[in-house]
């Protein structure tokens, strides 16, 4: 099994999961992006949206999982087959979420590639786009290391 273990600057990193988990409440209720359903009987709809949501929470309380004990004494997380997928899934939440409060601003184009000014940002707004940034490149470590065949189940 191919494992994947990141070192993380505990001083940067903790501020930063500090806003996931907070995000993390806010998605308990609600999906990241609802999908718009039509012409679908409301029970059954009701019934997806309540899979789809225990599914994200799930993923983000594999992503939040990561940043235990060990973590926050050795300042090291691991990717592998079992929790990439879900891992892969929770960051795109919750950036989606980042996305929508607070980085809308700033436009997909430039938050996609990365080209922002952080000194010039205000405190929340830069940090908001510097856990943007964590979640992506967390997401490309993934892609990038391990098997793509484990994120095409």
């Amino acid at each position: 099994m191919k494992r994947v273990e990141v070192k993380l600057a505990l001083p940067i990193v903790a501020p930063l999961l500090d806003l996931i988990k907070e995000l993390a409440d806010g998605l308990k209720k609600h999906l990241a992006v609802a999908p718009v359903v039509t012409e679908v009987d409301p029970e059954m709809r009701d019934a997806w949206f309540g899979e789809l949501v225990s599914a994200q929470n799930d993923d983000v309380a594999t992503l939040l999982g990561l940043f235990d004990d060990e973590f926050f004494s050795e300042g090291v997380v691991a990717f592998d087959e079992s929790n990439a997928e879900a891992v892969v899934r929770a960051c795109a939440a919750i950036r989606l979420r980042l996305r929508e409060r607070w980085l809308k601003p700033l436009g997909d184009e430039t938050l996609e590639s990365g080209d922002v000014d952080v000194a010039a940002l205000d405190e929340p707004l830069r940090k908001a786009f510097m856990c943007y940034l964590f979640l992506a490149t967390v997401q490309e470590l993934i892609i990038q290391h391990l098997d793509s065949s484990i994120l095409e189940s």
